[in-house]
């Protein structure tokens, strides 16, 4: 039996939500089909208590969503900036709706399959909530780019649910040189790896 058509039109409706990330308060616009579309998802908040933002961060979010990691990021390097990338057109709309609701300047949103799009540009800090259903060569592939864009010093931390910790403790090593457990949950593990 189908839905009736009001159903159908508050499914149709922005999901609105507020929360606050490390101090900052947010307004969060959102819709189904994004990730974790009513509220913060756990990953999320994990790698944000664990994340040390310098106030000059050059950043970048790789798979932002609607924006929360790369708009607190933002709020935290003021004299910093931060790129927000998505492959999802849909999550490029949100984050950029969401900087702009919340009046977050030093951001700019882009459309970009990983960092393919994104240029020459050099980041000091890039995050991502790593999605958990790709192939190892994906990920692989994903780790070598961010390396590449990394400055000397650059860190580079993730959530990642923690069946695949053993597999980025190796694959930072290989890439990166070095790995850091900074927290090992249930469900989720944050870690970093520094470009030296």
């Amino acid at each position: 039996m189908p839905l009736d058509k009001y159903k159908i039109a508050e499914l149709r409706k922005e999901i609105n939500f507020s929360d606050t990330l490390k101090g900052e308060h947010l307004l969060f616009h959102t819709t189904w089909g994004l990730f974790s579309p009513r509220a913060i998802d756990q990953g999320t908040r994990m790698l944000l208590e664990y994340l040390d933002v310098r106030s000059d961060d050059r950043a970048i979010d790789l798979g932002c969503g609607y924006g929360p990691l790369g708009l607190t990021i933002a709020r935290l390097a003021p004299q910093g900036e931060c790129l927000l990338v998505d492959k999802d057109f849909v999550a490029v709309e949100y984050a950029a709706k969401n900087a702009a609701l919340n009046n977050i300047s030093n951001v700019s949103v882009q459309l970009s399959d990983g960092l393919k799009h994104i240029g020459k540009q050099s980041f000091t800090l890039a995050i991502t909530n790593l999605p958990a259903k790709t192939s190892n060569e994906h990920y692989y592939l994903f780790f070598q780019d961010i390396y590449d864009h990394l400055e000397p010093g650059g860190r580079f931390y993730v959530v990642v649910i923690s069946g695949l910790r053993n597999f980025i403790k190796r694959a930072f090593t290989e890439v990166f040189g070095n790995h850091k457990k900074l927290k090992q949950g249930k469900s989720y593990t944050v870690a970093m790896a520094i470009k030296e």
